[in-house]
Order: structure tokens, then sequence, then C-alpha cells
């Protein structure tokens, strides 16, 4: 069977995004898992070729199906605006944004039209993003326009984490009810409908990822937004009129969920293996104590999307970009988690096809 064609976005080129694609697809078990297709400029990676001694040539392509006269070459799909190039590393440049915007915009595209199996995107500067005039708070944002769908959601997943419970389990993730706001938006945005669609969400992305190699059902917990789970009503009334409701209307459709219980001791049951999921409220609630855990296993899963995305969980990094000292090993978990999920294509499917904005 042929690997997947994953289309690997090139990120901010003032970040780490070129050094950690060319350090992951220079392993050789890479190659075991995917065909990569970077998105970006051959230029920009053939000096974090440079940079980190990779011997593997960068060979700028014309299409995404181009055969390479060399099977070790990496084939570089070039997005039209070549400014990036002229940027300097380690710092906030629009140019650097609007390279990332392009990167992700292409790639959305091809997998939206069956070119390829799956993209994994490297970080974005969402400060370059906003100054390049695209104002999107991330790239969960972005790729819900480029997909034309609006009720999307990020996991972050931890694979091949041992439970003493359930055994060795295929993983657990947290999936996020508001992602990319301010913390005093949070409590205009948490709505019942909200919750729910999450854990739906969640346990389709669960089944999908245990792909039946699990015999019972995902089980899923509700983190709290306020401290104690609102201490019935004295904390705070968010727990009794939009987390309960939810839970229970999930409950009612089938799903085995739990809560809303107080995130302090939920995640850590999660992690023992008493869940498969959870649903965070807010964007810090779920990635700290998934980072903590997991930094560089940690991968960002966008749910809802016609089309397989996946993204290691840091940014940009400038402020160790371009030394050659990045650490790849998240890179490579995100593009190990689309190979896999690039086979299972219904994982974030919503049926809906659209073409990318370019605004």
């Amino acid at each position: 069977m042929q690997t997947p064609l994953l289309a690997i976005t090139m990120g901010d080129p003032c970040g780490i995004g070129p050094e950690t694609i060319i350090k992951a697809c220079q392993a050789s078990e890479m190659r075991q898992h995917c065909r990569p297709l970077i998105i970006g400029q051959a230029e920009i990676l053939r000096r974090a070729a440079r940079l980190v001694g990779a011997d593997r040539p960068i060979v700028a392509v014309e299409s995404p199906d181009q055969q390479l006269d060399d099977p070790a070459a990496l084939p570089c799909l070039e997005t039209e605006n070549r400014g990036a190039i002229e940027v300097e590393p380690s710092r906030c440049d629009p140019r650097g944004g609007q390279a990332a915007y392009d990167a992700v915009v292409l790639a959305a595209e091809l997998a939206q039209r069956g070119l390829v199996d799956g993209m994994v995107t490297a970080p974005l500067s969402k400060a370059a993003l906003h100054a390049a005039g695209h104002p999107y708070p991330g790239h969960t944002e972005l790729l819900a326009d480029c997909c034309g769908v609006r009720d999307t959601a990020m996991m972050l997943y931890l694979e091949d984490l041992p439970s003493p419970k359930r055994g060795n389990r295929k993983g657990w993730g947290v999936v996020h009810a508001t992602l990319h706001m301010a913390l005093s938006e949070i409590f205009t945005r948490l709505t019942p409908d909200r919750i729910l669609r999450c854990a739906e969400l969640a346990d389709t992305a669960i089944r999908r990822l245990k792909h039946h190699e699990d015999l019972q059902p995902p089980k899923i917990g509700v983190c709290a937004l306020n401290p104690h789970a609102g201490e019935d009503g004295l904390f705070g009334k968010e727990e009794q009129a939009i987390l309960a409701p939810a839970v229970t209307q999930a409950a009612q459709n089938g799903l085995e969920i739990e809560g809303p219980y107080p995130a302090d001791t939920l995640i850590g049951r999660a992690h023992r293996g008493e869940f498969d999921a959870l649903i965070a409220m807010y964007h810090d609630q779920g990635h700290i104590p998934l980072k903590l855990l997991g930094m560089h296993r940690a991968v960002n899963i966008t749910l809802g999307l016609p089309i397989v995305r996946t993204s290691a969980s840091h940014g940009t990094a400038f402020d160790q970009a371009w030394r050659g000292t990045a650490d790849a090993s998240g890179m490579q978990a995100a593009i190990r988690l689309a190979a896999k999920l690039s086979r299972r294509h219904d994982l974030v499917a919503s049926g809906h096809q659209a073409s990318c904005s370019t605004r």
C-alpha cells in the first residue's frame, strides 16, 4: 500500500518551522509513514537543510504529483509570493505572516481537491499573520474559513500513554470549547450547544483514532469552568446553567459522558486512564496540562473539517529559531498522526466541500 501524500506547510519562515520540517523528514522512520510535499519556498528550506546538515536535496516542483528523479529528494511546491525569502530570522515580520498564510491556503485547497491526503502545519506567528492583513486568531479559524465551515474544535492528543486501569491505550485528548480569545469573552461564548457539539466531536474523533481497537465506547469528561465546579453556585452558576444541561443532553444522545468536574482533579483522572477525552472550557485549561505531560508528543488535530489537519503543539519559538537546535519530535508526532488519520479519512470529515478563501 502506498504511503499517504501529506502537504506540510512551512509555517513562519522566521521561526523554527523550516528547521523542524527538515529534521523530521530527514529521519528514516518518516519515510515509512508518508510522502511529504512541503508547501513554501525551496530556498528557505535549503537554508534550513544546510543549517542542520541534512543531506536530502530540496527540489521545487510544479504539481503535487510530479515525479522526482532522486527518490531521496524532498519536493517543495512553492507559493507565488516570494517576499519571505528576504526576511530576517527570529523576528515578527508581515512577510513571514503572509508566507505562512499562503502555504496554509494552498495546502487546504490541495487537500479539499483530493490532491493530497492530509496536511500538517508548522507554526505561524499570530502577530505576523495580523500584520500581513489576515485577522485570524490562528490556524484553526483560518482553516475553518478555508473549508467553509464554522463548527470546528481543536483537540490536543497524546498517543501511547500507559494506563494502569485500561492497559496501554492508544491515547487521550482534550477538546477545547473556546480557543483563541480573551478570558473575558469566554463567559459569552460558552453555550450548552457548544459543549454538546464538542462532546460529539470528541466521541467521533476517539472512535476513529482507536479504529475499534478498544471495544469500550469513548468515555468523555467535562471540565468545570469555575473553581470546585462552582461549589453549588457559590463561585459561579455556569456549571448549573450551561455545562450540566449539555452533559445531560449528550448522555441522552447516547454518549458516555460525565461532569462537570473540577479540572484540577479531572485531568489527573484522565491521565490515569479513566477518560478517553476531556472537554476544556478555555485554551489554557487544556493546553497547560497536556503540554506539561507531553510537550513534544501532544498533537493538535482540527476536528470538524472535511480534511485531515494536524500540527505540533509548540509555536514559532522566535527566540530559538535558526540556531540548528530546535526539537523536531513534535513535528514528527504530527506527521505520524496525520498519516494515520489520512487512512481513516472520515475522522474529521463533515461532508462539506468548499474552496479556500483568498482574501
